[in-house]
């Protein structure tokens, strides 16, 4: 059973994650064989507040538009 986390900044809607989950999972069956059915995709959505690149925080870095 195959797990894929990913972890990225808040604020993607259901339609795009819906399109991610699909082509992770896709990848997966097509890189290792497994199937469909027993790859698990979880997403971690992550407010910028809460994330650090390089000594600052991502919502200084990259403070929404």
């Amino acid at each position: 059973m195959p797990i894929v986390r990913i972890e990225m900044f808040e604020g993607r809607d259901q339609e795009t994650k819906q399109k991610l989950v699909a082509e992770m999972t896709d990848s997966m069956h097509r890189l290792t064989g497994c199937s469909k059915e027993s790859v698990n995709v979880v997403i971690t959505d992550v407010p910028k507040v809460n994330w650090g690149l390089g000594g600052e925080l991502a919502a200084t870095k990259f403070p929404d538009k």
